[in-house]
């Protein structure tokens, strides 16, 4: 007899599944502008819905590990860390802006696991989530490309210009725990903004069938 699996390991196993084929799709940049407005949507809306859940896993690990002040960590502000908004008019920008934000939020979470990674133990189921969030989040941010690709063929992807958000300087403990804190609150933030974007950019740039009604 096989050992039944419980609904929520079951339910892992279907996301995980779901997102080898979201990202193997991401990868493949012929594939992806022939992906129909049926397909690439609703995929790249399942894997935000996914990686949203995992932020918010991620965050409970963070303050777990932080001590006995981790509340009060994550209560508190700090200056330049990403911005978790979705700006445009129009879904061309705001698909633009998607993209900006996961490619404003890739060096910070660098920065949040190389600090965590000096304050941690090695063995600290933290440290592999950390690094989970930074690819799953560059693999967002291709999922996310390829829909650009996919309605504005003719129209570049910008990447961000500038530094909108630099990483900090040189902090000290308390303040790197703030910090970390911080980033991973925006970034579940930005992913439940995300996933709401997508749904709605489904119903309004795709009608009738698998056609994409773009504006011009």
């Amino acid at each position: 007899m096989y050992p039944q699996l419980e609904i929520s390991q079951l339910a892992t196993t279907l996301f995980s599944f779901l997102l080898v084929m979201v990202v193997d799709a991401s990868r493949a940049g012929t594939s992806c502008r022939s992906q129909p407005c049926g397909s690439s949507l609703p995929r790249s809306w399942k894997l935000t819905r996914l990686l949203h859940k995992e932020s918010a896993d991620l965050l409970k690990i963070y303050k777990t590990s932080q001590g006995d002040l981790s509340e009060l960590f994550c209560k508190m502000s700090m200056d330049n860390v990403p911005d978790p908004d979705i700006s445009g008019l129009d879904p061309s920008a705001r698909i633009q802006s998607m993209y900006s934000n996961t490619q404003i939020f890739l060096p910070h979470l660098q920065r949040v696991t190389e600090q965590q990674t000096d304050l941690q133990i090695i063995s600290s189921p933290l440290l592999s989530k950390l690094s989970q969030a930074y690819s799953r989040t560059s693999s967002l941010g291709s999922q996310i490309s390829c829909i650009y690709q996919t309605f504005f063929p003719n129209s570049p992807l910008l990447e961000p210009v500038g530094v909108p958000t630099p990483l900090p300087l040189s902090q000290n403990i308390f303040q790197q725990k703030v910090y970390g804190c911080v980033v991973l609150k925006r970034l579940k933030e930005f992913l439940s903004n995300a996933t709401r974007e997508i749904k709605a950019l489904k119903h309004q740039i795709c009608t009738k069938g698998t056609q994409p009604n773009v504006p011009s």
